[in-house]
């Protein structure tokens, strides 16, 4: 066959998701501090679209209420008219340039009826004066957390290392990791930097008095070991336990230690359980992710025999069309490119403004079918949570459970019983003898209970739990449970035996 280039053409079928709709998805997934950033952002691209301000909000809150009573009866459940972007709205596309003034008339309506809309609907999550007043001053008293190496770097700053050892300890610093670990061998620094194994092992025992205790090991040994060094107990048995009995001690063989340090096995007892107080991270109270907080997406409260559901529309930036660019698109004198470039931007701004409220409608569909479903729970706590899948809670809500999913993604809802993650509601089944479904994390739940309680000295075997849950109506394999145990951080019976 002769070899060169060649042209051919081939018809094949892809499935590409359209950029409005990957922003749908992307509004839908984000949680509301996330969500509040994609809108700004969107804020920024698009200059027809402005926020809201809260006393303008109030002012059509006041406004709305005072409104007619055809406006007062309408069900705040259903979206307006303009949201459901009709064939109407949508022929505007094919229609000339200059023939603008219909959809343009389409949209200022759209732009009013969806402020009467929200209004309606957030006016129940309004927060009062004095709320807003506590949350300013939380947000007001926070502090930013100091990391691990600017806790370092300040006490090499106050130690009494000489000029020359300072770059030497910031270099040693920089490859500390958060939990304060030395990451790079001596003899790696050394043929990076040029500089003697023995300089720069002086500078790092000088950092290993630093605070916290244990910073600058270069492993868990050396790790417990500064550490008992700290507290004086260089004499002690814990610290010829992690001495010489490392391997031992992981694999916790108490009887093999004892005879190693010709101790009773309840002395060997007794210094483990001083060296679990140890702290085996230290930089553990430096990590960013200590400072984590959840703003519910939803809150569920108790009304009567019910349940009230409500998104937490307050954190959800309100936006219109502006004003401006609506007299602009007005005024037929201006060229066409200027007006088909404010109307696109306005096509935009409407979709943002749709994929939002559909967001909130969702995810309010959805909190209502999860609550309406763990009615137990809301009332009785983690006992009484029911298995449930995305695809049953998909089924009545009308959406696929894909969607369910993204929803659900990060978000978080306030119960009676404490702030939840939402997927925390969504847990497989296990069939009891009774014919009726129980939730895994309520069987886990138990499971936790009964190794809480059981003797030290004779531990439970996992055959045992399975034989005390078939007591209780509920039959599950012995492996299950040894899963169930292991997501527990729980030990085998032989390493939590106590001697």
């Amino acid at each position: 066959m002769a070899q060169g280039l060649h042209l051919s053409q081939r018809l094949t079928q892809s499935l590409v998701l359209a950029p409005q709709l990957q922003q749908s998805l992307a509004l839908l997934q984000a949680p509301t501090l996330e969500l509040k950033a994609l809108v700004e952002q969107e804020l920024q691209q698009n200059p027809v679209l402005e926020e809201i301000s809260v006393p303008e909000l109030e002012m059509q809150e006041k406004e709305n209420r005072e409104a007619e009573p055809s406006a007062e009866t309408a069900d705040p459940s259903e979206p307006p008219a303009d949201l459901a972007f009709d064939s109407a709205a949508e022929k505007g596309a094919a229609e000339p340039v200059d023939e603008f003034q219909a959809e343009f008339d389409r949209l200022v309506q759209l732009d009013q009826e969806w402020r009467d809309h929200f209004a309606q609907t957030n006016l129940p999550s309004r927060a009062s004066a004095e709320e807003d007043e506590k949350r300013q001053f939380m947000f007001n008293s926070l502090v930013a957390g100091t990391s691990l190496q600017e806790m370092l770097l300040e006490q090499v700053r106050e130690s009494a290392l000489l000029d020359e050892q300072r770059p030497v300890a910031e270099m040693l610093i920089g490859n500390i990791d958060e939990y304060g670990y030395l990451k790079a061998s001596l003899e790696e620094l050394a043929g990076s930097t040029g500089l003697p194994a023995d300089k720069i092992l002086e500078v790092l025992k000088v950092i290993q008095t630093f605070e916290p205790a244990g910073v600058g090991a270069r492993d868990l040994r050396e790790c417990l070991l500064l550490q008992l060094e700290r507290a004086g107990q260089q004499h002690s048995l814990e610290y010829r336990i992690v001495n010489q009995f490392m391997d031992a001690l992981g694999k916790r063989r108490i009887p093999e230690i004892a005879r190693g340090t010709e101790q009773s096995v309840d002395a060997v007892q007794e210094a483990l359980a001083r060296i679990a107080r140890l702290e085996p991270r230290p930089g553990r109270a430096y990590l960013p992710d200590n400072d984590q907080y959840v703003l519910p997406e939803v809150f569920v409260q108790k009304s009567g025999d019910d349940y009230l559901v409500t998104t937490n529309n307050e954190h959800i930036p309100h936006l219109r069309i502006s004003n401006i660019y609506k007299d602009l698109m007005s005024q037929r004198e201006n060229p066409s490119e200027v007006r088909n470039y404010i109307r696109e931007k306005i096509r935009a701004g409407k979709f943002l403004i749709k994929s939002l409220y559909q967001r909130q409608e969702t995810i309010l569909n959805i909190a209502k079918e999860i609550v309406h479903r763990q009615r137990d729970f809301m009332a009785k706590g983690v006992a009484a949570l029911k298995p449930l899948t995305m695809v049953q809670v998909a089924q009545v809500v009308g959406v696929h459970e894909t969607t369910v999913s993204r929803a659900v993604s990060g978000k978080y809802m306030q119960t009676p019983q404490g702030i939840f993650e939402m997927k925390y509601f969504f847990t497989a089944g296990i069939q009891t003898a009774s014919g009726q479904g129980m939730s895994n994390t309520s069987v886990k739940d138990m499971i936790a209970d009964i190794f809480k309680a059981e003797d030290t000295s004779k531990p439970l075997s996992d055959q045992e739990v399975v034989r005390m849950l078939k007591e209780k109506g509920i039959v599950i394999a012995r492996r299950t449970v040894a899963k169930y145990r292991t997501e527990l951080n729980i030990l085998p019976s032989n390493l939590r035996k106590v001697y």
